[in-house]
């Protein structure tokens, strides 16, 4: 039975370059960094030669994870892996939303700092969140990410 969730985890070209978007760009706390090129690693990932880079990360002053991060981070050294269609809409991508108090002010932030948005901030008009904001934007490697402000409760 699934108790709880461990990390959320991406595939990146370049781990140096993540780690200035994650850490500097967006804030998050780097925890943790390791290279793996051993069997027990070769074995779960399924590639005889991997070679990884790994950086984890959580949210300053966000609640405690039980493995001490949140997102994980990860360039194939070997084997290379070849970029992919992250759009949305393709079966088998996927997007992380991280909350923010001031989704206006946060978008304003990073559109100065150079980050690529699919939109302005949109007001939510229906569902579970009407009343809030939310707006996609990407990452280095086109990984899309989402800024959502809540509505009051």
């Amino acid at each position: 039975m699934l108790v709880n969730t461990w990390h959320f985890s991406f595939t990146v070209s370049d781990i140096e370059q993540s780690i200035l978007f994650y850490r500097d760009v967006l804030g998050m706390e780097l925890v943790h960094r390791q290279e793996q090129a051993n069997a027990y690693t070769r074995k779960f990932v399924g590639y005889p030669d991997a070679h990884l880079k790994v950086a984890q990360f959580r949210i300053k002053g966000g609640p405690a994870t039980r493995s001490g991060h949140m997102l994980e981070l990860i360039e194939y050294v070997a084997p290379r892996g070849e970029k992919v269609d992250t759009r949305t809409k393709n079966p088998g991508t996927a997007h992380l939303a991280f909350e923010v108090d001031d989704v206006h002010a946060e978008y304003e932030r990073m559109v100065g700092l150079g980050v690529r948005f699919r939109s302005e901030p949109v007001a939510i008009e229906a569902g579970i969140n009407k009343g809030g904001f939310t707006c996609y934007f990407l990452d280095p490697d086109d990984i899309t990410l989402e800024i959502i402000q809540p509505p009051p409760r």
